[in-house]
C-alpha cells in the first residue's frame, strides 16, 4: 500500500508559511467530485482559498481532506476539499510553496485502472529542488 505524501507535505508547508508570517493560499480543483466550495468564486474550474488562521475557522488538514469554515461576501460556508483536489499551496506574499502532481494512493476513480494482474514496474523516485 502506498501512503500518499500530499497531506504530509501540505501540513509541513502550511506550518512553514505560518511560522514565516506569510499567508498560505490553497489552489483547488473545484471540478473534482465531493469538493464543496462557493462555486460563484470558481474560475476555469479552480479556486484559490486563503487558509491563514485569521481567515478561516476550525481548519483541519487531515490525510483525507481539508476542512474549514470561512466567510465569502459576508456569508458563512463550510468548505470540504478532498486531498486529491488540492493542487498546491503557496504564499500570497512571494508565491513560494509547492504544486502537487497526480499521486498514487488517492482513490479518485472507483474503476479498476489497471485490470492487468501483471505488476507494473516501480517508478524511480523523483525529487525536485525548491528554492
Amino acid at each position: 500500500m502506498i501512503i500518499p505524501s500530499r497531506p504530509y507535505l501540505l501540513r509541513a508547508i502550511h506550518e512553514w508559511l505560518i511560522d514565516s508570517e506569510m499567508t498560505p493560499h490553497l489552489l483547488v480543483d473545484a471540478e473534482q467530485e465531493n469538493v464543496i466550495v462557493p462555486m460563484q468564486f470558481v474560475q476555469e474550474g479552480r479556486i484559490v482559498l486563503n487558509i491563514d488562521y485569521s481567515a478561516v475557522q476550525n481548519l483541519v488538514l487531515d490525510n483525507d481532506a481539508v476542512l474549514f469554515n470561512a466567510r465569502f461576501s459576508g456569508k458563512s460556508f463550510n468548505i470540504y476539499i478532498p486531498m486529491s483536489a488540492v493542487l498546491g499551496i503557496y504564499s500570497k506574499e512571494n508565491e513560494q510553496g509547492t504544486m502537487f502532481k497526480e499521486e498514487e494512493g488517492f482513490d479518485i476513480d472507483s474503476g479498476d485502472s489497471n485490470p492487468d494482474p501483471t505488476p507494473t514496474k516501480p517508478k524511480r523516485p523523483h525529487l525536485k529542488i525548491v528554492k
